[in-house]
């Protein structure tokens, strides 16, 4: 006689635990594994280091401010080009890659200024890899000067940074905690509710019922 074996329990999904679990309980839990996310990114992450130097364009004597405006947007944007970085590769001592991977420019809309930032795990490159792109952009501007009629120099040059701008351990921990709070609240919103019980739902008695128990329907009144 051969046994029947039991049939096998198949394992709850993680949609059915988080019903299972109390609704106020979902947010704190949240919190504390953003909390442990954060501080774990915070101490085995690697620190970053920014330096910015600064390049400025002047108008020549045959063009004005505006002319020296729009070329200062214009130079922004081709900084991250191949021609330009070419040489700042040389002076930096990285590849073209990498320039363009952790350097960044910014222009504003009221002065006719450059701002080259670059980014890297040792501050003595990052100082060394925003000076080249600077110098690059000088560079192209002297030999573009006689049909621009403006002229590129470079502002101020990169300082050192003496810390890194990446977050620290404890603002790690603080914006995964929150990250982390605002996940569980969300997660608490689409959570599916509790199905109720036979018994929370009351017993009314059918019509076919009623009249079996000697109940006569009521006339309805107009």
């Amino acid at each position: 006689m051969s046994e029947t074996s039991a049939p096998k329990r198949e394992r709850p999904t993680l949609l059915a635990r988080l019903k299972r679990l109390p609704g106020w309980t979902v947010v704190p839990v949240a919190a504390v594994a953003g909390v442990a996310a954060g501080s774990a990114y915070g101490l085995l992450g690697t620190p970053e280091y920014s330096a910015t130097s600064y390049v400025i364009v002047v108008p020549a004597d045959k063009s004005d401010a505006a002319a020296a405006l729009g070329y200062a947007t214009a130079y922004g944007r081709v900084a991250q080009q191949v021609a330009v970085l070419g040489d700042a590769q040389v002076w930096a001592g990285v590849p073209v890659a990498r320039l363009k991977e952790h350097v960044t420019t910014a222009t504003s809309p009221d002065a006719p200024m450059i701002s080259v930032t670059a980014t890297d795990t040792n501050p003595t490159t990052a100082v060394n890899m925003a000076d080249g792109v600077a110098r690059a952009l000088v560079t192209n501007g002297t030999h573009m000067e006689a049909s621009t009629n403006v002229k590129v120099l470079q502002f101020s040059r990169a300082v050192k940074p003496g810390a890194p701008t990446s977050p620290s351990t404890p603002l790690a921990a603080l914006v995964g905690g929150c990250a982390g709070g605002l996940l569980g609240a969300l997660a608490l919103l689409v959570r599916p509710g509790r199905r109720r019980g036979p018994e929370a739902y009351a017993a009314v008695p059918g019509p076919a019922t009623s009249l079996a128990n000697g109940h006569k329907p009521q006339p309805e009144t107009v």
